[in-house]
């Protein structure tokens, strides 16, 4: 099908996605769960093609992102599951007025419409939109980069098997066919189509549909997450935070990407920083260091002078930029010129530090002595996530089931005019 023709059947299943009853899509997601894991063996030959069409092409931890195991696939059905436990989020009461003249007025959640979601090479993303999407009475639309449309296919094919056995239309779910840039575009500029856009991937993405979208988009992030080590972290702790936050999924948009250090302890922590993010490492991390940590750890392996550019780069690598600061105030200067505003960190023992570091960095997560990596809709109980929000209005951070509603205003009267 052409991507139109895909939108005008999205559009003609949004008044049947809105009057979804809770069991009935409940019923669906069970029902899309016990189908992924039926389809397992698909799913797999399917990621496989695409895993081999991309070697050579992309770097291997953007090919991580892109592989999928068994213990991938069926966390995708998990996450079907635990959406379903989830209360509905429509048709909810946010507040309830009576006016002076009798009127009830009542503002009451409801879904979106048509969510279109462009995103690149996680398949995972697949199975996690549409759940949100139909949970929240949405259809959702998916367009996904050409390294991982097979996987998406054979994805989006399990879940209308599970559509179509729960007795729910299956344009509830819909796959782009085509990969080509004109189809995102066409997304981007679908006007009375397309009610909501979410762009889900790298900063050359989401920078196009922010520019070109003429319809509703949310910019969604990259992810240049900061961890700043204070005077007074306990640095054992510091180091395990560090560790986690950046090698243990370097290409998720939650990764640490700089980290700054109070310039009282430079000198024991990042030794052992660099210690143990490099010996023994399969994927030993590089560091790029501004002029007074290279005066540190100048001479080592591993190590080079970083650029002005490196404190502005998601690198979604084993790369980490570090900056000497002399206080939490120094720190944050920092963090508010070069953040994206997703999640930053401190590391610190001293609580007026924390309260000043919390109140004064403006990101969507802000940390106290907790890896960054903890920002995503599963860990935050909303199941999975739409995508992480860096901006303000409507949806900000991990965007779970509430941020795919908006609301409309219901007025019952006893035949007053004004």
């Amino acid at each position: 099908m052409t991507t139109s023709e895909i939108l005008k059947n999205a559009k003609a299943a949004k008044t049947f996605a809105a009057l979804m009853s809770s069991e009935q899509k409940n019923s669906a997601l069970i029902n899309m769960a016990v189908a992924i894991e039926g389809d397992i063996p698909l799913i797999l030959k399917a990621n496989a093609e695409d895993v081999k069409n991309a070697q050579g092409s992309i770097s291997a931890v953007m090919l991580d992102r892109l592989r999928l195991d068994e213990e991938r696939i069926l966390a995708m059905a998990s996450g079907l599951r635990e959406v379903a436990k989830l209360p509905d989020p429509v048709g909810n009461v946010l507040e309830d007025i009576v006016r002076p003249n009798g009127l009830k007025i009542k503002r009451v959640s409801v879904p979106f419409g048509v969510v279109a979601i462009i995103y690149e090479s996680r398949p995972n993303v697949t199975a996690d939109a549409a759940a949100l999407a139909l949970k929240s009475g949405n259809v959702c639309v998916l367009r996904i980069g050409k390294e991982a449309f097979c996987s998406a296919r054979a994805i989006v094919a399990a879940m209308k098997k599970g559509l179509k056995k729960a007795g729910i239309s299956k344009s509830l779910i819909n796959l782009i066919e085509d990969t080509s840039r004109e189809s995102s575009y066409e997304l981007m500029k679908a006007v009375g189509y397309v009610d909501l856009l979410i762009p889900r991937g790298g900063k050359n993405l989401i920078s196009s549909c922010v520019e070109n979208a003429k319809v509703p988009c949310i910019q969604t992030g990259t992810g240049i997450c900061h961890v700043y080590v204070d005077g007074s972290a306990d640095l054992n702790k510091a180091l395990t935070i560090i560790e986690n936050a950046k090698c243990s999924r370097p290409s998720v948009c939650n990764a640490m990407e700089v980290c700054l250090v109070h310039s009282d302890i430079a000198v024991e922590f990042l030794p052992a920083l660099y210690d143990k993010l490099t010996k023994g490492r399969a994927n030993p991390v590089q560091f790029l260091l501004d002029v007074k940590s290279a005066e540190i750890l100048g001479q080592r392996k591993f190590c080079n002078s970083a650029s002005s550019d490196d404190f502005d780069t998601e690198f979604l690598d084993y790369i980490l930029a570090v900056k000497i600061v002399d206080d939490v105030k120094s720190a944050v200067n920092h963090i508010s010129e070069h953040s994206t505003g997703h999640s930053d960190c401190i590391i610190t023992e001293d609580v007026k530090n924390a309260e000043f570091f919390k109140r004064s960095v403006d990101s969507a997560v802000v940390y106290v002595n907790a890896s960054t990596r903890f920002t995503d809709g599963g860990e935050f109980g909303f199941g999975c996530e739409m995508g992480i929000s860096t901006q303000k209005l409507h949806a900000r951070g991990p965007m779970g089931l509430r941020e795919l509603t908006t609301y409309k205003y219901v007025v019952d009267g006893n035949w007053q005019i004004r």
